[in-house]
């Protein structure tokens, strides 16, 4: 038989469907079918099952404090009246006539056709949204990226929403406070994603606060349940058929709550593999915190040209 788990263990169970079991127990001589298999497995307490994400592994040991420090220093931004925002990039979709997750309304008996196999379109490629939102005011900005999902288009999108949004709403801040993941284009190993930020700090005078989710907790980055979460819902069924229309259902995003989208499309190009120079990092003026200086720091502006 074919077993999953350790073989040599007392609890043992199988990988094989109702009817193959049927089918092995009969050459053993047991008259039985797959029905009575299925009866009998339903009987023990068995029933198929999908598996459930729940290991997370080993905790890192500052973990919780890190959501307290996270957590304090947004705060001590708010009562400040000073942005507080949470980034990241959303899942990259595929652009064209693809099967969307979800059901809309149609006419009776008229889905919309779409394609059976989900390979990419060379000539359409993907769509990367990586999102801002504003902790604060519950408004988002999502730049629709169609190259490489890097530091510099992470930075972009933010200087887009502090051009467009931020600017506006907080015009005498001196200060930004960044929240975002411990991976990815805006992880805090990521030189690119330093230099960037410092080039940021000199061109609008501001000082940029970043902190770091601890590794392996992206899940409760604000940005994935209170913005990204409400995009997928508001396109759910709806083929993403060109950028255009990948901008559109992301604007067209609200909620009760009173949640409030912008995009935009980034047509821009991203070359991946850019590096940053040890002379260039010294060229970055940042300031560790005394709690975690690897996840927590501050940037400051070399020059301010607001």
């Amino acid at each position: 038989m074919d077993v999953a788990d350790q073989p040599d263990a007392p609890l043992r169970w199988t990988s094989k469907s109702v009817r193959h079991l049927a089918a092995e127990l009969q050459a053993m001589g047991h008259e039985v079918s797959y029905r009575l298999v299925k009866d009998l497995l339903h009987a023990a307490g068995y029933s198929l099952q999908a598996n459930r994400k729940t290991r997370e592994g080993p905790q890192h040991p500052d973990r919780d404090a890190q959501f307290a420090y996270v957590s304090a220093q947004v705060q001590q931004f708010q009562r400040q009246h000073r942005p507080a925002i949470s980034v990241d990039t959303k899942k990259k979709e595929l652009v064209g006539d693809f099967k969307n997750g979800g059901r809309e309304w149609q006419g009776k008996g008229q889905p919309v056709p779409v394609r059976v196999h989900d390979f990419l379109i060379p000539e359409q490629g993907k769509a990367i949204p990586y999102g801002v939102y504003d902790l604060t005011r519950n408004e988002g900005w999502v730049s629709v990226g169609i190259d490489h999902d890097t530091a510099s288009f992470a930075v972009h999108a933010i200087r887009r929403w502090w051009q467009l949004m931020g600017r506006t709403a907080y015009p005498d801040t001196t200060a930004l406070l960044i929240t975002a993941d411990a991976g990815g284009s805006n992880g805090p190993r990521v030189r690119l994603w330093k230099w960037e930020l410092q080039q940021f700090a000199n061109r609008t005078g501001l000082r940029i606060t970043v902190c770091h989710f601890p590794p392996g907790t992206s899940k409760w980055n604000k940005i994935e349940h209170r913005l990204f979460s409400h995009i997928a819902m508001n396109w759910r069924g709806k083929p993403l058929v060109d950028l255009v229309t990948i901008v559109s259902l992301i604007g067209e995003t609200r909620t009760d709550a009173g949640l409030r989208v912008r995009s935009e499309l980034d047509r821009r190009h991203y070359p991946m593999g850019v590096g940053i120079t040890d002379a260039q990092m010294a060229q970055v003026h940042l300031t560790p915190h005394d709690f975690h200086g690897d996840w927590n720091y501050t940037i400051r502006p070399r020059r301010s040209r607001a």
